[in-house]
């Protein structure tokens, strides 16, 4: 074969065939399925999410705005949301001149009403990659940052800066990852007898929640301010009620960095799997890998908890729906979180805004998402266990 001959190698030829089946899962017609409707679900909800408020919108006028050629095709509008006016202003070389104007119902949804729905969406992504991961790392389908009291560790944490070093609140994602870390680290000790078992370590979750929840109950009664107090409530039901762009800047660099740790660990995840001798007969270092893997799952669980509070049982029903669909192969299973998270955390806060409509007929309140969640939540949770007599180990 000359040197100019186009016709690939065998060598070529087989790496080639090798890639392909590596990237099979991407093609596979479930997970396809799974992340359409995902994105459908999601796009609808957040539709009828922006026409919610004082000022009432119809979907159609929702779609104009949020669609807004105005806003983009401007590189400026989009960099003030997603970096503020002052470091915009810097990039660009805009300066002294005001941005082009918009019509009342683009600068409504684009600063008020989007950035919740972005935000539920980032919690539910963080929360379901969350969840499965701890599942993994934990081989126990029962296993989840709220079960495992991650989300309590990271809310104690977090109400005690609200009450007590206010000035801590521009970390708050740092100090809801400490808290989740810490107490998964608790949970971890508390469960270990020359290993762990899910019934164990469920066990021990449980036990650390609750003390970790009435503690939360005790700082309570050292908040002087009753603005503090509601917020801290916010804190320990799961609410997007006023949260902005300055949280979709706070959460989003923390998604992103936890969720591509996440898709390049799904090989370990399926390692993990098959068994710690398994994996240790095929090189794997499995207390290291497990450490790194809780650590991610840590990160995107207190990244949530920082802009959202304690949102119950997303980490755990998702990656159940998720794996009903795509199988338990990890690689299948984290994409498919990563869409089906963001359609349930979307579709719970436009339930939320639907349910106390039909109950007070107000179309401005406000529920916490934590509330729907956990009615969900539970009777699933109810139904797993009466369901599956095997419930526990993957």
């Amino acid at each position: 074969m000359s040197g100019n001959d186009p016709t690939p190698s065998h060598a070529e030829y087989g790496s080639r065939r090798a890639e392909e089946g590596r990237l099979a899962w991407l093609r596979d017609p479930s997970l396809l399925s799974l992340c359409l409707a995902s994105v459908g679900v999601v796009v609808l909800a957040g539709l009828v999410q922006v026409s919610f408020g004082s000022y009432p919108m119809s979907i159609t006028q929702a779609w104009q705005s949020v669609t807004d050629t105005d806003v983009l095709l401007d590189a400026r509008w989009t960099l003030q949301f997603l970096l503020e006016e002052e470091l915009m202003r810097t990039i660009t070389g805009f300066q002294g001149a005001e941005l082009p104007e918009l019509t009342t119902e683009t600068l409504i949804v684009w600063n008020i009403r989007l950035p919740r729905v972005l935000v539920a969406a980032f919690v539910g992504m963080n929360l379901a990659v969350s969840g499965a991961i701890f599942q993994a790392v934990t081989r126990n389908e029962l296993a989840s940052p709220y079960i495992l009291g991650v989300s309590s560790g990271a809310g104690l944490l977090i109400l005690l800066s609200l009450v007590v070093f206010s000035g801590l609140s521009a970390f708050l994602p740092l100090v809801a990852a400490l808290g989740g870390a810490v107490a998964f680290l608790i949970v971890y000790a508390i469960a270990w007898q020359n290993g762990t078992s899910p019934v164990r370590l469920v066990l021990a979750g449980v036990i650390v929640s609750t003390v970790f929840q009435s503690l939360q109950t005790a700082l309570f009664f050292f908040a002087d301010d009753l603005g503090v107090v509601q917020t801290a409530i916010q804190w320990t039901t799961g609410s997007l009620t006023g949260v902005g762009w300055t949280q979709v800047r706070m959460v989003l660099p923390w998604t992103v960095l936890s969720m591509l740790l996440a898709v390049l660990g799904a090989r370990q995840m399926n390692v993990l799997l098959l068994g710690e001798r398994t994996a240790k007969s095929l090189g794997v270092s499995v207390e290291r890998v497990r450490f790194g893997l809780s650590g991610v799952a840590v990160l995107a669980a207190a990244a949530s908890i920082a802009v959202a509070g304690i949102v119950s049982f997303v980490g755990l029903i998702v990656p159940h729906l998720v794996r009903t669909v795509v199988g338990s192969n990890y690689r299948k299973l984290v994409v498919g979180c990563l869409f089906a998270g963001p359609a349930l955390m979307v579709g719970a806060d436009v339930g939320a805004r639907l349910g106390l409509l039909a109950i007070t007929g107000s179309n401005g309140g406000q529920m916490p998402v934590g509330i729907v969640t956990g009615l969900v939540g539970g009777p699933y949770f109810l139904y797993l266990m009466r369901k599956k007599r095997d419930l526990g180990e993957i």
